[in-house]
């Protein structure tokens, strides 16, 4: 009798697992999204509220659309963009004026 509970036992964890594992699964495949900085008219002065309401996650790619005879993308990190400096020893700087860059987290 003991057998049979730890068989049942043994069964209902491998159901739990094999449900979490699915579950992570569907996470892992849901599409990734591409958004247009700043929307369909590109990235513009005064598009602040732009972000707001949307879920950005690792895979997701952010468009640049912008003029590069005048303007550039450079990735900074929290510190650079509150205090709106740079690191030029280790600053990225996009300036095809038709940058995708991917979200690695």
């Amino acid at each position: 009798m003991a057998e049979g509970r730890g068989s049942a036992a043994f069964a209902g964890w491998a159901v739990v697992l094999l449900a979490l594992l699915l579950h992570l699964h569907c996470e892992v495949a849901e599409a990734a999204t591409t958004y247009t900085v700043g929307g369909a008219g590109g990235w513009t002065f005064n598009v602040a509220s732009w972000p707001k309401g949307k879920r950005f996650k690792a895979g997701d790619t952010l468009v640049f659309n912008y003029n590069s005879g005048i303007h550039n993308v450079v990735a900074v990190d929290r510190g650079g963009y509150a205090n709106c400096k740079t690191s030029p020893a280790d600053a990225k700087v996009y300036k095809t004026g038709k940058d995708q860059i991917k979200l690695v987290k």
